[in-house]
C-alpha cells in the first residue's frame, strides 16, 4: 500500500493540538459565559454544547472496554497518534470522542489531540464523508512518520446507516431524529464503536 501523507498535518500541528484533558476544559470554560465551540453562537447551539458536556462526563465514568479490545490494546507494537476532528456542539462527537481517551488511558501506544473543524476546514476537507464536513473524524496517524493508518467516523456503522436512511426522507423531523439517534447510542454503550476500532486497530498495528 502506497504511504499517505497528508501535508496538512504536521508534528507542529499535533504539538498545539488539545489533549482530551483540555478540550473537556475548553468545553466548561465556554459554557461558563454560555458559549460553546464555532461561528454559531445561538441558544440552540449552546443547549447542545450542554447536552453534550453532561453525555460526556457521563460516558468519562462509565465506558467499560471490552476484553477483546483491551488485548488488542495490549498487543500493539507501532506507536499511534489519534488526530480527532471535533466540535463541542456535535452529538456524535460527545458519544464518540470519549472512548478514544479511553483507548489512550489503556494503551502507551496511543496518543490523542483534537482540533475543532471550523478552525482546521483545510484538513476536514481533506477527510469529507459522503462529500460532507461530518464529525467527529478520526485520522490515525504513525507517531513517528506521520503517514496516515486510516480513519474512522463520525459514527459507527449502524449510526451511519440512521442516517442515510433519513436523509431519503422527505420533510422528516430532524429533532424527532436526533433523540433516536441518541437513543441508540444510550443502548449501545459504545460498544459498535469498540468492535469496529478493535478491527481497525489490528489492521494499522
Amino acid at each position: 500500500m502506497e504511504t499517505q501523507i497528508n501535508t496538512t498535518i504536521t508534528k507542529d500541528l499535533l504539538t498545539n493540538a488539545m489533549s482530551y484533558q483540555e478540550y473537556m476544559t475548553l468545553l466548561l470554560n465556554l459554557l461558563d459565559v454560555n458559549k460553546t465551540t464555532g461561528e454559531d453562537q445561538s441558544e440552540a447551539m449552546v443547549a447542545y454544547g450542554k447536552m453534550n458536556v453532561h453525555r460526556m462526563k457521563r460516558l468519562n465514568k462509565t465506558i467499560q472496554l471490552q476484553p477483546e479490545l483491551q488485548k488488542v490494546l495490549d498487543d500493539l507494537t507501532r506507536k499511534m497518534t489519534f488526530l480527532v476532528i471535533t466540535e463541542g456542539w456535535c452529538g456524535d462527537a460527545a458519544q464518540n470522542v470519549p472512548v478514544f481517551n479511553v483507548l489512550r488511558d489503556n494503551s502507551d501506544k496511543i496518543d490523542v489531540r483534537l482540533i475543532l473543524r471550523d478552525k482546521n476546514l483545510e484538513i476536514m476537507d481533506a477527510f469529507l464523508t459522503n462529500g460532507g464536513r461530518s464529525i467527529p473524524k478520526l485520522i490515525a496517524l504513525d507517531s513517528e512518520t506521520l503517514e496516515i493508518l486510516g480513519t474512522w467516523g463520525p459514527r459507527p456503522e449502524a449510526a451511519q446507516h440512521m442516517v442515510t436512511e433519513f436523509k431519503k426522507i422527505e420533510n422528516g423531523d430532524y429533532s424527532e431524529f436526533v433523540k433516536e439517534v441518541q437513543l441508540w447510542y444510550a443502548h449501545d454503550k459504545t460498544i459498535a464503536m469498540q468492535e469496529e476500532l478493535l478491527i481497525l486497530l489490528n489492521d494499522w498495528n
